[in-house]
């Protein structure tokens, strides 16, 4: 009996142990995911904003789209500003989408600010550079890409000839998104968390070969709003 009992004992100690070992891949992976919900989230409110029809309409062309739930703006004469991305980007010969990967923007400023302020971007590539430059470990908008801010209005229209086009959110205010000097980053880390393997930018959108069932419900979504393959610029 005392036998029985230890050996009940040490199992149930061993799936203890191994379950505390999971812990934080776990947290990793909700962490990822919660960020890709709100990456969905965030797209939806653009979509559905009679403010962005510039972007509703020109999204079909996009060859991918960077999604920021919450950049943060802080600081007091000297300050900057920054936040995690999504990235989603479009097969060029299928026109199936395919992410997400994950990076972190930064944008170091210099002027009078006061507080902090947060919005929700969207930035959509919409040049097969732009994607091209998110494949290295990082990238300098407005330096390594050109980038302008996204016409905004329910009369907004024309052609923006750019790599990078960028649209940002916040209580109500809208307007263009000057990310001039901004660093977009690939967070490895996260990559690493979300697919349980170390993994880059080019495993995701251009070879196909790292995936994760988590994604659907935004693949499936960003597919639903922008029916297309892109359009060559």
């Amino acid at each position: 009996m005392l036998r029985a009992l230890f050996r009940c004992s040490a199992v149930t100690l061993t799936a203890a142990v191994v379950s505390l070992s999971l812990l934080p891949v776990a947290h990793a992976q909700t962490e990822q995911q919660n960020l890709v919900n709100r990456a969905q989230a965030t797209l939806d409110h653009f979509v559905r904003d009679p403010e962005m029809t510039w972007l509703g309409k020109h999204l079909p062309q996009a060859k991918a789209v960077l999604i920021a739930p919450e950049v943060v703006k802080a600081g007091f004469i000297f300050g900057g500003s920054g936040g995690r991305a999504v990235l989603l980007a479009r097969d060029p010969q299928s026109g199936k989408w395919r992410g997400p990967v994950f990076y972190t923007m930064a944008t170091a400023s210099v002027g009078f600010q006061a507080g902090v302020a947060a919005s929700e971007n969207i930035t959509m590539v919409m040049t097969e550079k732009g994607v091209n430059t998110l494949l290295a470990t990082s990238v300098k908008l407005g330096g390594d890409a050109s980038v302008a801010a996204g016409p905004v209005g329910a009369g907004a229209a024309g052609d923006v000839t750019t790599d990078f086009v960028a649209f940002a959110r916040s209580k109500g205010v809208y307007g263009g998104l000057n990310l001039d000097g901004t660093v977009i980053t690939a967070n490895d880390d996260w990559n690493k968390a979300y697919y349980g393997k170390p993994v880059l930018a080019t495993d995701v959108i251009v070879r196909g070969t790292a995936s994760s069932k988590q994604a659907d419900r935004i693949l499936r979504d960003i597919a639903a709003k922008s029916p297309g393959k892109g359009a060559s610029m």
